[in-house]
């Protein structure tokens, strides 16, 4: 039998109800940041209980579930009829794990998705939302690390992540980590209020993300971009482009498609970084191919394909003009003597 963990106080019913299904191999911290944010946000001060908002892991029985780390949750509830939540969750976890979720619990998403409930994809929780066929026609955010596993996996599709979380419609989806815990402060902040939702991030000491009218626009805080900066505008430019960096996309079409002017992307670049989105793009390029060059054996041609430039002959080019040396003798060098940063500072000074 599956144990239920019992409300305690209060008897009113709570603002805010959440299943949640654990995929095989799931990932702990996206889990823990979404239920801990409920968790705090349900109750005055740190006492946890579910008055305000109300949590159960479901399953078709008490099997234990084995997280990526090998930490296992129990389950706390069946598959009950999915209309007494609000939303349905699905925690993902590793991507090569087989069989993420039951036939069972994917029938219950169905079930879910037929009664109007809405649902979320936590982590690589997306994947399995777009596996079972229930994210034809949503966008849905994964995380920068995760960008080209989608793409691959799901030819024609390019999930969006520039941003913390994305909601579309009835179906919501975030990169794990920390923006588990935003998109449940959106959640908690819908539901139960800004103040509960500020102190849940408060005390997990998760800053709490920039007001927008659009829910989860600030940048993924992680991607190693070559250039770094401060401005969230930028940061999710430089994203955008370092996701399309076989195909560059020109300045008039990234700002069509971040919804602002090319004349305002334009300012900010200069303020932030003193260069032009387009020379910013090419440092991008020149980095990836920098890296392919020392990290893979692929040929200068591949490398010239796969970082944008026409053919093997205008990587070359540019390459030397920034580098000082070919592709081929960058190759041969071996560990260079400077730091990325210095050869950045050395590129961004030539432009």
């Amino acid at each position: 039998m599956i144990p239920h963990r019992a409300a305690t106080g209060p008897t009113s019913a709570p603002h805010l109800r959440v299943g949640i299904l654990l995929a095989r191999r799931f990932t702990l911290s996206a889990f823990g940041n979404f239920v801990d944010v409920l968790r705090l946000a349900a109750d005055e001060g740190d006492q946890s209980r579910p008055i305000r908002c109300d949590w159960h892991v479901l399953a078709g029985d008490a099997t234990p579930v084995a997280s990526s780390s090998e930490i296992c949750v129990t389950p706390d509830a069946r598959l009950t009829d999915p209309a007494a939540y609000d939303y349905i969750a699905v925690v993902g976890g590793l991507l090569g794990a087989p069989q993420p979720l039951l036939p069972a619990q994917i029938a219950y998403l169905h079930r879910a998705a037929r009664a109007g409930v809405p649902l979320i994809g936590l982590c690589t929780g997306a994947f399995v939302l777009h596996e079972a066929g229930l994210m034809d026609g949503y966008r849905c955010c994964v995380s920068w690390f995760h960008h080209q596993d989608f793409v691959t996996r799901h030819d024609g599709l390019r999930p969006i992540s520039d941003r913390i979380f994305v909601v579309d419609r009835d179906r919501l989806t975030c990169a794990g980590g920390v923006g588990a815990a935003h998109l449940a402060a959106w959640l908690v902040e819908r539901h139960v209020g800004a103040s509960a939702a500020r102190k849940s991030l408060n005390i997990m000491l998760v800053e709490p993300a920039a007001a927008q009218d659009d829910p989860g626009h600030g940048p993924q805080p992680a991607l190693p971009l070559t250039l770094r900066c401060t401005d969230p505008l930028v940061r999710r430019a430089l994203l955008r482009m370092q996701e399309s960096l076989d195909a560059p996309v020109t300045m008039a079409a990234l700002a069509e498609d971040m919804g602002i002017p090319r004349r305002r992307l334009e300012r900010h670049f200069r303020a932030a970084l003193a260069m032009s989105p387009a020379q910013a793009g090419l440092l991008l390029r020149l980095a990836q191919a920098r890296h392919l060059l020392r990290h893979s054996r692929r040929s200068v041609t591949a490398i010239a394909q796969a970082t944008g430039f026409c053919d093997m002959p205008h990587l070359a080019r540019v390459f030397r003009q920034h580098e000082g040396m070919t592709p081929g003798a960058y190759r041969a060098a071996g560990d260079a003597p400077m730091a990325r940063s210095d050869q950045t500072d050395r590129s961004a000074a030539q432009l």
